[in-house]
Order: C-alpha cells, then sequence, then structure tokens
C-alpha cells in the first residue's frame, strides 16, 4: 500500500476531542478512545501539502468559495452518486450538524414534530429538542445483522410530522439503505408533505463492493422533497477543517434555506474548509480513499473474527460503510450501569453510550457504538480490553 495506516500518532495535548475530553465525558483521562467518531490516521499528505502552500502567502484574510471549490464538488457528486449538480443547488456549510440545525430553524417552527430513526446520532435528538420541537422515534429493528426500517411503523409515527432527519448511511453501524427503502421513505414524506434532511457524511466510506445511494436519486420526488448533507471530513480525517456542503434541488426549498444561512451570515467558510474540500476532491483523493476501506475493511473482519472466536455473546451491526460498529452486550446479563462502570474501570475503554441513541429512558440498554477507524494494533488493543471487562 503507498499509505501506512498502522502508523500509531499521538494526539493527546492537541486539543483532540477524542483523546482530551474523555475526562469531561468519562470521569478519567487513561481510557483508550473508540468513541468519537474521527480516525486516528494521518490526514491524508495532498491535503496537508495544499494547506503548507496556501499557509506560505502570509496573508489570512477574508475568503470565499471560489470556482475551483464548487467544480470538486460538482466532479465528485456527478463521479460517485450519479448527482448531477449546479453550482446554485451548493452552498458550503460549516458543518452536517450546524445544517441540519439551519434547515429546522428555516422549515419548522416551536412545536413542530420531527421524525427520526432510532438508534440514531445524538444530535438528530438533541437538535430538535433544543429548538422547542417534538422528537417522534420510529424504531428501526436488526435482522440478519443489519439495521432495517420497520415501514408500518414509520407510516404511523410520521402522521403530523413537518420534517424526518434520515441517517444515510445510518449511523450507528453504516447501513446502507437500498434505492428501493429510500425511495419508499420518499413516498411516504410526499404524502404527509414532510420534508427529508438526509445526512450522508459516511457515503464515501461504503465497504466491501458496496454502493452508497444518495436520497435525492432514488427517484423524482426524493429529488424535490429533500436537502442533502455531504462533507469530506469523515472520508478524509479533516473534521477540524469545519468543511461541509449542502446540496437542494428544488427551488424553493433552496430559495429558502439560502435565504436563512446567508440572511444570518452562519455559512461562511474559513480559508482551509475550501483547500481542503478541493484537495480531497480529487483522483489523488479517490487512490487514498481506496487503500483507507481496504484497510477498514481489514479492521471490521478482524472484528468479526475476534467476537466468533474470543466473544461469541456478542451481537453487533457491522459497518457497510464507515467505521462505527453497533454492539450488544446484554448477553451478559448485568446491568447496563454496571456495563458502562466496568469499560471505565476495568477495560479502560471509553465507547459511546448506547442509551443515547434513543428518545426513550430505557431504550437501548445493553448497546455501545465501537470506533474501528484506528490502526490494527489499537483495535487489537481495544478489543482485548472488552475481552478483559466481561471474559
Amino acid at each position: 500500500m503507498k499509505y501506512n495506516f498502522d502508523e500509531i500518532i499521538e494526539r493527546k495535548g492537541t486539543s483532540c476531542v477524542k483523546h482530551d475530553m474523555m475526562r469531561r465525558d468519562f470521569g478519567a483521562d487513561d481510557l483508550l478512545p473508540m468513541w468519537v467518531a474521527d480516525m486516528d490516521f494521518r490526514t491524508p499528505p495532498f491535503i496537508m501539502d495544499a494547506i503548507r502552500e496556501r499557509c506560505n502567502h502570509e496573508v489570512l484574510g477574508y475568503t470565499y468559495a471560489d470556482r475551483k471549490y464548487y467544480e470538486a464538488i460538482i466532479w465528485w457528486l456527478d463521479r460517485h452518486y450519479n448527482i448531477r449538480a449546479e453550482k446554485q443547488e451548493l452552498h458550503y456549510i460549516p458543518g452536517i450538524v450546524s445544517g441540519i440545525a439551519f434547515a429546522i430553524q428555516a422549515f419548522t417552527n416551536r412545536g413542530d414534530n420531527i421524525l427520526v430513526t432510532t438508534p440514531v446520532y445524538p444530535p438528530f435528538i438533541e437538535l430538535p429538542n433544543n429548538g422547542g420541537r417534538n422528537v417522534i422515534s420510529a424504531p428501526l429493528y436488526i435482522k440478519n445483522g443489519r439495521f432495517n426500517i420497520n415501514f408500518d411503523i414509520l407510516r404511523n409515527k410520521i402522521k403530523g410530522c413537518k420534517m424526518m432527519i434520515l441517517s444515510n448511511p445510518h449511523n450507528p453501524a453504516g447501513t446502507i439503505w437500498s434505492a428501493k427503502d429510500l425511495a419508499e421513505v420518499a413516498n411516504i414524506c410526499y404524502e404527509n408533505d414532510c420534508i427529508l434532511l438526509s445526512d450522508e457524511i459516511h457515503a464515501d466510506l461504503a465497504l466491501f463492493g458496496k454502493r452508497h445511494n444518495s436520497f435525492s436519486t432514488v427517484s423524482e420526488i426524493a429529488k424535490n422533497i429533500s436537502v442533502t448533507f455531504l462533507a469530506p471530513s469523515k472520508t478524509f480525517n479533516i473534521p477540524g477543517l469545519a468543511s461541509s456542503v449542502v446540496y437542494i434541488h428544488n427551488d424553493l426549498l433552496r430559495e429558502k434555506y439560502f435565504k436563512y444561512i446567508d440572511g444570518y451570515e452562519v455559512a461562511n467558510g474559513n480559508v482551509f474548509a475550501y483547500i481542503g474540500a478541493t484537495a480531497a476532491y480529487t483522483p489523488e483523493g479517490e487512490e487514498w480513499l481506496e487503500e483507507l476501506k481496504r484497510y477498514l475493511e481489514g479492521n471490521v473482519k478482524y472484528m468479526k473474527d475476534f467476537f466468533k472466536q474470543k466473544m461469541p455473546l456478542v451481537r453487533y451491526v457491522s459497518p457497510e460503510s464507515s467505521y462505527l460498529a453497533w454492539i450488544n452486550l446484554k448477553q451478559y446479563g448485568i446491568s447496563h450501569e454496571n456495563m458502562s462502570n466496568r469499560l471505565i474501570s476495568i477495560g479502560k475503554l471509553a465507547l459511546n453510550d448506547g442509551t443515547n441513541f434513543g428518545i426513550e429512558p430505557n431504550a437501548f440498554k445493553g448497546f455501545f457504538r465501537l470506533n474501528l477507524g484506528c490502526p490494527r494494533a489499537v483495535l487489537e488493543e481495544g478489543l482485548n480490553r472488552l475481552y478483559k471487562t466481561f471474559e
């Protein structure tokens, strides 16, 4: 391989959320961090080279998204997702969580209902709640080791909702929704006059030959009721650059959303956000990405073999895209609180707590999210700590 994903890089002391905020979130700083969704791999050299080159011009003044930035995004979306975007349909946003918060404010009012499919990335629950909206949960179910949509529940729960927030691929665990399922979701939203937000931040990392289906491409209905969020941040391990993009085909939705973010001036980027994305969305970026995906596939296989051989009681949803696994430890027969305490005190391991991914107080006890985006030696150490904790 051209790139070394086995390299272990010390990140402590760099104002790194994953490493330096464990005491705040876990009460200890001597844990192995396998929680927040960023990778421990070096940012690609072609992105760093582009940033260094820009730094040679020692004036970091006001900047804007230039022609090269939009051309790179348009090329990438067309090549990878069959999205035929035009420049006026795209807008820089500082992050997908921010972009979703803007959409909630632009399209809904206090007291409105917003639907999510749980378990789901916690900000999908927190953002509507913080804005005085009501979060409605349509629980997913697990079959054959992957998440599935219960369309009967979805049809019932979506009644009266103004918006649905979809994780596509799904977070946790990167389940890739089929084009058929997405088209059905689009029909249900359309019938209920419900706008759909599609968070596709993990789209680039489809594994094992699978292909991501961008929501807007599955039907004309989907294209016209949706707001799609994408970013190079997870793909190229550059979340610190705060560089994301929103794609909206429908004129009325686009006008309303762009008017909001431009009117409040909340979607202006920094110089490195534009440069990083432009450098990432290139043929060289594709080459790096293919090597990364092969490495992540090796990590997924390693996890599966480990559980099969040493921890057969563990049930899990394995990543189809990205590097997050959803593990079920209920078979060990101890309380969720005890599990959490043992992970910290015995395993010295930091995982995302599954209860944060649901709405109901008792939802997803016994579940945790495990980050596989790390050198193989770190993954081996983490799984051995998990084994020590429960076996």
